[in-house]
């Protein structure tokens, strides 16, 4: 189910905020990184996570991985990398929605206001467009997080 507020005849993620059931909770999903930062209250330098729709893009989009870690990436599944202060997350499908489907990447962040819990009013109030499924939105378990480089790799979450 599909619920956009206002009166959008055409939706363009570069400039709206879309609230999704991602690969591991519900989260704001743009292109828009200041939209998002203006929802979320929080400084414009402090960045969001890219999600990539497959391993090739993040290439394409000429994001260096260590070589010794391309492998771990390719396979990983919910969880977020960090290479030189970029964070990014590969996940095949980020919603289950023709909407975002056309799109190889989006920011994403978790849909609640910074250091809260998951708010379905407070997010109803920002998003610009609902995306829902049978299974409803839920807040469920963060992504692993872990920090990489040529040698070495750090679990930070």
């Amino acid at each position: 189910m599909v619920k956009r507020n206002g009166t959008p005849r055409l939706f363009d993620i570069k400039t709206n905020i879309l609230l999704a059931q991602t690969d591991t909770t519900v989260g704001f999903l743009s292109q828009d990184a200041t939209k998002l930062s203006a929802i979320k209250a929080r400084p414009n330098t402090k960045p969001f996570i890219v999600v990539y729709k497959n391993f090739q893009i993040l290439k394409n989009n000429q994001k260096r991985v260590p070589n010794r870690q391309k492998n771990r990436i390719r396979r990983a599944k919910k969880t977020t990398f960090i290479v030189k202060n970029f964070a990014f997350r590969v996940a095949d499908d980020v919603v289950n929605s023709s909407y975002l489907r056309k799109n190889s990447w989006t920011y994403s962040t978790s849909a609640n206001e910074s250091g809260k819990k998951f708010s379905r009013a407070f997010c109803e109030q920002k998003a610009d467009i609902i995306i829902e499924d049978n299974k409803a939105l839920f807040e469920g378990k963060a992504s692993k997080l872990y920090k990489l480089n040529n040698k070495k790799i750090k679990r930070l979450r």
